[in-house]
C-alpha cells in the first residue's frame, strides 16, 4: 500500500499503551515508519493518574499548544492484559482530548471490538433501539445499571473524538447510539470479503464447485441478516442457509433447535461442510450446544467463524469440546494470538490478521490516495493446527496473504 508523504506528514497513528502490536501494525501499514512511542510519551504521575503527552522538539518554543495544527491523529484501541477496558477507555478520552487542545483538526478513534457495547440498552423503554419489542423481562436486564454505551459514545464526542471506526458490531442499538453522536461519521466493518476469499481458497472446507455440500448456519434470527450477505459474497448457487433457534433456560443454559423462518432444513444435507458464523463468543456454550445439534447432520467439517473471541479460560475449555472441528477468527482481540492465552485451542484455531484491511479502511475514510489490495489481511495458524503443514494456493491475483 502507497502512502504519499503529504499525507504522512499530516496523520499521527498513536495507541492507547505505548506497546499495541496490533496499533504498530496498523501503523506501519498505513506508512507511518515512526515507533508510537516516539510520537506520544504515556505518563503516569506517582498517585498513577493518566497523563499522555505528544512528544515535540523540546527546543521548539514557537508552536506550544499547536504542535498538532492540521493533523489527522488516529487512535488505535484494542484490549489488554495489561490496562482495563475502563482504563483504556480513559486513556482514549484522554488522547483525544489532548490532541484537539494541541491544535488536532481530526481526531479518528479506531477499536475493532467497540468498549461497553454489551451495556447497549437501559433500564426504561427508550433507553436503546432494538429491532424488537422490549419485554418486562428484558428491561429486567438492565435494571438499576447506566446506559454505557450511549454514555461512552457521548465522552468520545465531549473529548474531541471527530470518527469512529470499528468492526462487526452486532448491536442495532449501538450503531443508532455511535450514528447519531457523531452525525454519520462512524464506520462499522464487516469483514465479508475476508472471511469469504480465505473461505473459498482454503483447504478448510470441502465441497462441489458450485457449493454443492456447503451449507452455511446462523445462529440465531440476530446473526442471519449477516450470515445471508455471508452466502451472497460466497456467490455458491447450490451451497445451502440454515438458521438456528435458541430458547435461553439461564445465562448458561440454552435450547437448540432448527428456526421454523430457516431458509432450508435438513433434508438432504447428510455429509456436508458447515461453517456456523457468529460476530462474538465469551463462553462459548451455545456455540458448543449448536455444534452438537448440528451435528445429526454428520458433517465432513464443521467451522466455527468468529469475529470477536473473547478466550476466556471457560471459553477455552468449552471450546475444545470435539463437536467443534475449527475455530476461525480475526484478531480484533489482539491477545488470541499469544499461545498461551490459545491453550488446547491452538489445535484448530485460525486466526485473520486484519490490521492492513484496518489501514486500507481508514485511507479511505480519510481520503488518502492508495493502491488498493484486493485481499489485504494475514493467517496466523499454530504449528499445533495439522492444516499448518499442508499447502495453502493462491493466486497472485488474488492478494498478499
Amino acid at each position: 500500500m502507497t502512502f504519499p508523504t503529504e499525507w504522512s506528514n499530516n496523520v499521527v497513528i498513536v495507541s492507547n499503551l505505548a506497546d499495541n502490536p496490533f496499533a504498530i501494525d496498523v501503523a506501519y501499514a498505513m506508512g507511518q515508519h515512526e515507533d508510537i512511542a516516539d510520537l506520544i510519551s504515556m505518563k503516569q504521575f506517582m498517585n498513577s493518574e493518566f497523563c499522555p503527552r505528544f512528544i515535540s522538539d523540546e527546543l521548539d518554543f514557537d508552536t506550544i499548544g499547536h504542535s498538532l495544527v492540521g493533523k489527522t491523529v488516529v487512535i488505535v484501541s484494542t484490549s489488554s492484559h495489561v490496562k482495563t477496558r475502563q482504563e483504556l477507555a480513559m486513556h482514549n478520552l484522554i488522547i483525544a482530548r489532548g490532541a484537539k487542545e494541541n491544535g488536532a483538526t481530526r481526531v479518528v478513534l479506531v477499536e475493532p471490538d467497540l468498549f461497553f457495547s454489551a451495556q447497549d440498552r437501559g433500564a426504561r423503554r427508550g433507553l436503546g433501539e432494538t429491532l424488537f419489542e422490549r419485554d418486562i423481562h428484558d428491561i429486567k436486564k438492565f435494571d438499576g445499571q447506566a446506559f454505557t454505551s450511549k454514555l461512552y459514545a457521548q465522552l468520545l464526542k465531549l473529548s474531541g473524538v471527530d470518527t469512529v471506526l470499528t468492526i462487526h458490531n452486532h448491536s442495532h442499538s449501538v450503531q443508532k447510539i455511535f450514528s447519531d453522536v457523531f452525525e454519520g461519521d462512524f464506520h462499522n466493518l464487516i469483514p465479508y470479503e475476508i472471511y469469504s476469499h480465505y473461505l473459498l481458497n482454503s483447504n478448510i472446507l470441502n465441497y462441489g464447485p458450485e457449493g454443492e455440500g456447503l451449507v452455511l448456519c446462523a445462529p440465531d434470527k440476530g446473526a442471519r441478516d449477516f450470515v445471508k450477505v455471508m452466502f451472497e459474497t460466497l456467490g455458491l448457487a447450490k451451497a445451502k442457509f440454515i438458521m438456528l433457534d435458541k430458547i435461553r433456560n439461564s445465562e448458561r443454559k440454552v435450547e437448540i433447535s432448527l428456526h421454523k423462518e430457516s431458509e432450508h432444513t435438513f433434508e438432504g444435507l447428510d455429509g456436508c461442510s458447515i461453517v456456523l458464523f457468529d460476530d462474538m463468543v465469551r463462553t462459548g456454550s451455545t456455540v458448543v450446544q449448536s455444534c452438537q445439534f448440528l451435528k445429526q447432520l454428520n458433517p465432513q467439517r464443521m467451522v466455527f467463524a468468529v469475529s470477536h473471541f473473547y478466550a476466556s479460560d471457560e471459553g477455552r475449555e468449552r471450546m475444545a469440546h470435539k463437536a467443534i472441528g475449527e475455530i476461525l477468527t480475526l484478531n480484533t482481540l489482539p491477545t488470541i494470538l499469544n499461545r498461551d492465552e490459545q491453550g488446547r485451542l491452538r489445535k484448530k484455531l485460525v486466526v485473520l490478521k486484519v490490521e492492513k484491511w484496518i489501514a486500507q479502511e481508514l485511507c479511505a475514510i480519510l481520503e488518502i490516495p492508495q493502491a488498493i489490495e484486493n485481499n489485504p489481511y494475514k493467517i496466523d495458524m499454530s504449528s499445533k493446527n495439522p492444516r499448518f503443514k499442508r499447502k495453502i494456493w493462491f493466486s497472485d491475483e488474488l492478494g498478499d496473504l
